[in-house]
Formats: C-alpha cells, sequence, structure tokens
C-alpha cells in the first residue's frame, strides 16, 4: 500500500465543497492541500502497537442492524462509506484497513474528535494548575465579559452546558454552526480581510438560558474552551496538544490542526491525524490516562480522576441529557469533558465523535478500541451511527468471547438510585430499554 499523498482530483476542490461527496473521500486525507494548517508534532517514544491475535474473525462477527436486518461487521463497514478502521484489544493491534486515499501514516480529517483532544488539554492544564474548571470564563478571556458567556464557568463550557444560544443544525445554512463556518474567513477574496476570525465571533454570541441548567451540544463551547486554554497557558493550540497529550501519548506521526485566516486554531473540529494515533489516543482513555513507559513503567497523560469523573455519572448529569436532543439519538447516555458516553451491549462505552462518520469507540469491558473514519454523504446519519455502534460492540463481545445479545447487569459509571431514563428510581421496576 502506498503512503505517498494522492493526485488532486479531476475536478476542482475548494473550500466551498471540501466536506461534500464526493470530493470529501479525497479532501479528508488532504485537507493540508487545501486549507491552513498547524502542525502537531510527534516525538519521543512511539507507543508500539503490538500485533494481536482475533480468537475470531472480526469482519464476520454477526449483528442486529437497527432496521432489524442480521448483518455482519463487514457489511456495516462496507455501507458506512468507510476511509480507515483499526481495532485493540489490550493494547494489541487486531486488524485495520485502509481505503484508497489512506495508509497508516496518512492523516484523516477528525471533525468534532477534536473536541475530546481539545478537553485532555484542558485535563492536563487542570492538573497543573493552570487552569481551574470552576473558575468563570471571563477570569481568562476577558473578551467574552460583554457576550453570553459573561458568567460561564470552564466546567459549564467542558459539559456544553451554558446558557448561550447557538443551534448545531448542519442541514440549516443560517444556524449559528453555519455562521460559525463562514467567519472563520476561509472563503474570502484574496487581499480582503474575513469578516472577523473566530474569536471575534464567539464575543458576539447572546445568552438564552441560566447557565448550568440544560445540556445542549454546541461547537461553540469548544472553541470557547479552546481559548480559555491557549490564554491560561500561554501557547497556541498546536503547541499544547503537541505538548501535552500528542507526544506523551506516544504518537507515532505528525498530526494537524486548521486554523482561520487570523491563525487561530479551529477547536471545534479542526485536527488531522491518523488512524494508528487515533487509536493510542483511544488506549490511553482506556487505561486511565496513562500508557507504558521504558523508565517508570507508567507515564501519567491525562489525570486519572478526569476519566473516572467522565465515566461516572450522577443525577444532575443523566437528567440534562435525557430531555436533550441528545437523548433520541444515545438514549441512556450522558456528556461530560467533551466526551460522549453511552450504555452499550457490553457495557458503557466512551465515544469520541464527528461529523461525517468519525469515531472512536472505546470499550472498558471488552478491552476494545475501534476507529473508524468515514465520509458519509451527509453530515449526521443516524442509521449509520446506530450500525456502526452496534458493529464495535459486536467487535469487542466477540474479542473477549462474549455472547451477542446484551448485558443485563447493573453498567459500570450508574451511581445506585439513578436511572439512566431518568433521575431517581421510583419503583423496583428497571426502566424499559
Amino acid at each position: 500500500m502506498s503512503t505517498g499523498g494522492s493526485p488532486t482530483p479531476a475536478s476542482p476542490i475548494t473550500v466551498d465543497n471540501w466536506q461534500l461527496p464526493p470530493f470529501n473521500r479525497w479532501s479528508y486525507w488532504n485537507v493540508n492541500r487545501i486549507l491552513p494548517t498547524q502542525r502537531i508534532a510527534a516525538g519521543g517514544a512511539v507507543r508500539a502497537l503490538p500485533a494481536g491475535t482475533a480468537r475470531c474473525d472480526v469482519l464476520g462477527v454477526p449483528l442486529t442492524r437497527i432496521s432489524g436486518l442480521e448483518s455482519s461487521v463487514a457489511e456495516v463497514l462496507a455501507d458506512t462509506y468507510t476511509d480507515a478502521y483499526v481495532v485493540l484489544h489490550d493494547g494489541a493491534l487486531i486488524t485495520e484497513w485502509y481505503g484508497q486515499e489512506g495508509a497508516p501514516d496518512r492523516t484523516h480529517a477528525l471533525m468534532s474528535i477534536t473536541k475530546s483532544v481539545v478537553g485532555c488539554v484542558a485535563a492536563a492544564l487542570i492538573e497543573r494548575g493552570l487552569l481551574d474548571a470552576d473558575r468563570p470564563i471571563t477570569d481568562y478571556v476577558g473578551e467574552l465579559s460583554d457576550s453570553g458567556y459573561a458568567g460561564a464557568t470552564v466546567r459549564h463550557v467542558l459539559d456544553m452546558r451554558s446558557g448561550v444560544r447557538f443551534r448545531e443544525d448542519y442541514t440549516d445554512p443560517e444556524a449559528d454552526v453555519r455562521v460559525l463556518g463562514d467567519r472563520i474567513g476561509w472563503d474570502s477574496a484574496p487581499g480582503v480581510q474575513p469578516q472577523s476570525g473566530l474569536y471575534r465571533y464567539l464575543t458576539e454570541l447572546s445568552a438564552e438560558a441560566p447557565h448550568g441548567q440544560r445540556f445542549l451540544y454546541r461547537s461553540a463551547e469548544s472553541d470557547v474552551l479552546g481559548w480559555v486554554c491557549e490564554r491560561a497557558a500561554g501557547q497556541p493550540m498546536a503547541e499544547l496538544i503537541t505538548a501535552l497529550v500528542w507526544q506523551p501519548m506516544g504518537a507515532e506521526f505528525d498530526a494537524e490542526i486548521l486554523c482561520d485566516t487570523t491563525g487561530t486554531a479551529i477547536h471545534d473540529g479542526g485536527m488531522c491525524a491518523s488512524a494508528r494515533d487515533m487509536a493510542r489516543f483511544g488506549q490511553m482513555l482506556l487505561d486511565g490516562g496513562t500508557v507504558p513507559d521504558a523508565d517508570t513503567g507508567t507515564r501519567i497523560v491525562i489525570p486519572p480522576q478526569w476519566l473516572r469523573q467522565g465515566w461516572g455519572v450522577d443525577a444532575d448529569v443523566r437528567s440534562v441529557f435525557a430531555v436533550s436532543p441528545a437523548e433520541v439519538s444515545m438514549p441512556g447516555g450522558w456528556y461530560r469533558n467533551q466526551m460522549w458516553f453511552r450504555p452499550g451491549e457490553h457495557g458503557d462505552v466512551l465515544l469520541c465523535l464527528g461529523i461525517h462518520g468519525q469515531m472512536i469507540h472505546v470499550s472498558r469491558r471488552t478491552r476494545t478500541v475501534c476507529v473508524k473514519f468515514s465520509t458519509w454523504p451527509d453530515p449526521q446519519s443516524p442509521v449509520f451511527l446506530q450500525d456502526t455502534l452496534r458493529a464495535f460492540d459486536a467487535v469487542g463481545g466477540a474479542l473477549t468471547g462474549r455472547p451477542h445479545g446484551g448485558d443485563r447487569h447493573r453498567l459500570p459509571g450508574i451511581v445506585a438510585g439513578i436511572s439512566r431514563h431518568g433521575t431517581a428510581d421510583r419503583s423496583a421496576t428497571p426502566p424499559e430499554s
């Protein structure tokens, strides 16, 4: 398999069409040839991915799709516009595959998986005493004092619980998430200054609800978090990811992060990285924020308590998720520290997700990490998402010898007396799934 760059397609790919089909099948592997990026440097000891032996044919593992159709992992991957996948079990490489444009050393657009990496940067800064999750955002970024973020804390944006108005509707050209994209300025005419840049746009957002009252997924929260991290540390995001996450976790290849025309990193979805390195990132999360170290045995990248906090769920975190739009696609789930969590067939699963089908699936109970890069034709597809989740649940079950059909024991992360489908259980009857 060639590891060199692919030739530019015959049809021109521009800042206007790079995320649209069929152009995205090429552009997601070649983002730095279209848009401005900043380097996230690999360096130091690379975490090994030793070859593992599977107890089954991973691609042949059976599952039931959301439609009720009996299928296999291979069929789901083929039907969901997969560009690459990697599966680890107990830290060993079980299988990997790359489409026509891909290779182990090539970077692919991660989209909102970036949010989870930025969340880990925040965790490292908190551990070092440079950032306080309970302090107001405006203590770090005074420019937001007259915006809707006035009065919000760092914790509010970490968990997407500010009261700021921001609509994340990718199908509506007037939605805030689309306006944010326009204000980045990539499509500005030569010699014409962009309207404002990312940070100025954030200062213009207004509040519509009390901070902390709700959970609502919004990319602006991650951009504010990234801005806060940069101010707290006095370094740009590319350097922070390099020093606090990428090199400490043992990345093998350089990554990149997109930036606007003012040089500001796109914290909500700008990273591009290799599938193997995202598997290493997922394994670090699975191992409680640690990686093997030749000198000390174990090196801490992210504080273990940060991940314990994410995996754990209480009445407050669960109840605001239960009444949010996200409950429809992820019933029983929750959101914490820029990461998704859901009850899977074999226990709770941590997810890092990005539009057009980017996913890291981390299962503690089956000790598996599954990475999938994709180029769905649409930004979101409930069917593709659910089928992929079921496929990776099935892979984890098969690799650990767990039968297909579900785990009905109380799952890790649930506090006694707390229902995934509300706040507190009022009877001995378990809630319906």
